[in-house]
């Protein structure tokens, strides 16, 4: 296993300081956002253009510094119910598929996503219908496209899970249409699922690991329960996002599951805690963090 770094996690960051920041951590990998650029999302590749910041030009400058490039990071709705909005987002996904494939294979992450208007059972059987098509391009490709387990609570306007991937029973049928998870076990807590009892009969399957925290407050929980704030839907949940270490996910046994399974592939670092700042010192003292975590467990 290799440790690494979510480019999205520094926005403000060019792909050269980023790859920098990674180098002197002592990282392996980078995991590079892929969002179309000028959209608001981070991106550190332009996947619809070979040249300039392109897929030749991130290549060099990735293993310039000693990384790897472990996936491109695309994560936005397929299932978006504006068909206009989900035709971009399956041209820029397929955009992305190839770029993986002229670097190298890498995997390709995104979202089933889901229109918030229609039931479960109408977004999965449209799922059913366009998945395939994308599976067969990276196919092609040679490139695995996986699903992270994200439940994207800020999609759907009452606060349910807006991404349709977020549990196992849902990770048996998106493997059913060919993908791949992107495990993240800091948005299982907020489920009440186990990170590692959920993660240990699928390993074979995960393409893909970001490592974030999570970390649970009881006094919250007790007031909303688990749908978490109806009414003061302005106010935070009963559970945040932590730095790997500052939370209760036990990543001794996530990645001593992971090895169990034979995954030799990538973690890779997400810092997105809203209790840390965002200048470059706090950035950098989040990094150290999670790589004083993470680091003697990938190695061990």
């Amino acid at each position: 296993m290799k440790l690494g770094l979510l480019t999205a996690s520094l926005p403000d960051e060019s792909l050269t300081g980023v790859a920098e920041r990674a180098k002197a951590a002592g990282l392996e990998a980078l995991e590079v956002a892929a969002w179309p650029p000028g959209s608001q999302a981070p991106s550190h590749v332009d996947a619809t253009h070979p040249a300039g910041q392109g897929t030749e030009w991130v290549r060099s400058e990735i293993a310039r510094h000693g990384c790897t490039l472990s996936a491109l990071a695309y994560y936005d709705n397929p299932l978006h119910p504006d068909p206009d909005e989900r035709e971009r987002v399956h041209r820029h996904l397929r955009a992305c598929i190839t770029a993986a494939g002229r670097l190298g294979g890498a995997p390709v992450g995104t979202f089933i996503g889901r229109d918030p208007t229609r039931t479960v059972a109408e977004n999965l059987a449209e799922a059913e219908r366009i998945f395939p098509p994308l599976v067969e391009q990276a196919t092609e490709q040679g490139v695995r496209l996986m699903i992270e387990n994200c439940p994207k609570h800020d999609w759907h306007p009452d606060g349910l899970p807006g991404n349709l991937a977020y549990s196992p029973e849902l990770w048996e049928w998106l493997f059913d249409l060919g993908l791949y998870l992107n495990y993240d076990p800091s948005h299982l807590p907020g489920l009440g699922i186990d990170p590692v009892a959920a993660l240990h009969p699928y390993v074979g399957r995960v393409a893909h690991v970001q490592a974030k925290d999570a970390e649970v407050l009881v006094e919250r929980r007790g007031r909303y329960g688990y749908p978490g704030p109806v009414v003061e839907r302005d106010e935070p949940g009963w559970w945040r996002y932590r730095v790997p270490g500052l939370g209760e996910i036990d990543w001794k046994h996530v990645i001593d599951t992971l090895r169990e399974g034979d995954y030799g592939g990538v973690i890779s670092i997400e810092l997105e805690d809203p209790t840390r700042g965002d200048t470059p010192g706090d950035v950098q003292a989040e990094l150290d963090i999670a790589c004083r975590t993470l680091r003697p467990l990938v190695a061990a």
